[in-house]
């Protein structure tokens, strides 16, 4: 494997959550413990992006980004903070999977989103190859259950859902595969971290 490149042996169950972390907060975490429990996954990588193409704004300095998410983490050893998109030279979801997918042979990568991102995720560059290169599983955040259940990506594979009953699953499953489940509600983001005064504010 590559120096400064996340380790992981074939067979594992590997989330992937990517994002700004600007900053990373408490909802990040909350989200990813649920991740690992409820989608039977080894561990989670968080992919802190260069950039989000969708967002006008730069984010704080890549460096400033990782400090904090590993603090935020507090060395849990199944989750991973990485600058992978960085090293790989790719800012869009769709080309980070298919740059990093054969790094790892064997490995079986889960894309994890909020219910937020599965509201729009039809914006983002080559959506539904990103659901023909791995499974995605979906959790809920507070006032987003209806518009992401009924979103374009979500009518478009209503096909390929899995029921909550499934979702241990998901990993082993041939994409497009996707799982959407509500999780106990934390009402925390990035933004509205920065809002209430940036980074010195706790989330």
């Amino acid at each position: 494997m590559r120096q400064g490149f996340p380790m992981a042996a074939p067979g594992m169950a590997i989330g992937l959550l990517g994002g700004s972390f600007d900053p990373a907060h408490a909802g990040h975490l909350h989200l990813t413990k649920e991740a690992l429990k409820r989608f039977a996954l080894d561990r989670v990588w968080w992919l802190v992006s260069p950039g989000n193409p969708l967002k006008a704004n730069g984010p704080a300095p890549l460096e400033l980004r990782m400090a904090a998410a590993r603090a935020r983490v507090s060395g849990d050893p199944r989750v991973t903070v990485s600058d992978l998109e960085a090293r790989l030279g790719t800012r869009r979801t769709a080309d980070t999977l298919q740059r990093l997918i054969p790094l790892y042979p064997g490995v079986r990568f889960v894309w994890l989103m909020g219910a937020d991102n599965l509201a729009q995720f039809h914006r983002w560059h080559d959506w539904r190859g990103i659901l023909g290169m791995v499974p995605v599983g979906v959790l809920a955040r507070p006032g987003q259950r209806l518009a992401a259940q009924c979103a374009p990506a979500a009518r478009a594979y209503s096909h390929a859902r899995l029921a909550p009953g499934d979702a241990g699953r998901l990993a082993r499953v041939a994409p497009p595969a996707w799982c959407y489940l509500d999780m106990p509600m934390l009402d925390i983001s990035s933004s509205a971290i920065r809002a209430r005064g940036g980074w010195h504010a706790k989330g």
